[in-house]
């Protein structure tokens, strides 16, 4: 069952409604599409929007296109979901997995930061500290930015090169999962000032030395992130 679309960006909505069909199971992975015209006659519209969708969901990734063939729905690769469209895939679990990915890297980052931080790194941490809290009473923005730029500084005052460029290697991947988190707090002034405060309570733990509570208060943090999403594995 599709829903008839309006005329406004109709391509946009066929798309959300055939990912969210591929989401649901409806069209699983290795199934074969419904051809063009057929559903064109789904969504009662011409095949010119059908044909623009089957092209970004190819690019994406998540539909493979075989001439003579017809359209398949491909099983996702890791690499994959750097796409953005791809990325809204992801099924709950590995977005859990990246939280807890996450909470390994950077509770130890935290700690290696306390220890090894040069006044520089503490300005710049503080600096991102602050554009955290500027996004408490602004509700039209996700406040993204500032938080992976908060949690980056720590990594790169952790001073371990091999430790940095295993995170920048999956930068896309970690921003996209943090994006996806934090719109949950929009219109949420509550969330974003708690949000905040575990942001606060690491910088001063790093800011003073102290590498037992930046890692206890970055893994406090990201495990709270890890529970507001629903991570049954997280007490």
């Amino acid at each position: 069952m599709v829903n008839t679309v309006k005329r406004m960006k109709i391509a946009d909505q066929i798309l959300e409604q055939l990912k969210q069909k591929i989401r649901n199971g409806d069209f699983p992975e290795g199934s074969k599409l419904p051809s063009e015209n057929k559903l064109a006659e789904m969504f009662g519209v011409s095949r010119a929007p059908i044909r623009e969708t089957i092209s970004v969901l190819v690019a994406s990734g998540l539909i493979e296109s075989i001439q003579g063939g017809g359209n398949f729905v491909k099983k996702m690769r890791k690499e994959d979901l750097l796409d953005t469209v791809a990325f809204e895939m992801i099924t709950d679990e590995e977005i859990y997995n990246l939280l807890e990915l996450r909470t390994v890297i950077e509770s130890e980052a935290a700690a290696f930061a306390a220890e090894r931080h040069t006044e520089e790194d503490i300005k710049e941490i503080y600096v991102a500290l602050q554009q955290v809290s500027d996004t408490i009473n602004d509700e039209s923005i996700v406040g993204d930015r500032a938080d992976y730029a908060f949690h980056m500084l720590i990594v790169k005052a952790a001073k371990n090169s091999f430790l940095t460029q295993s995170v920048e290697n999956v930068r896309d991947l970690y921003q996209k999962a943090l994006t996806y988190s934090l719109q949950k707090n929009v219109g949420r002034k509550e969330k974003r000032e708690q949000v905040y405060q575990e942001h606060q309570n690491i910088f001063e733990a790093i800011k003073r030395r102290d590498k037992t509570a930046a890692a206890f208060y970055m893994k406090e943090h990201l495990t709270n992130a890890r529970r507001k999403l629903g991570d049954p594995r997280v007490n």
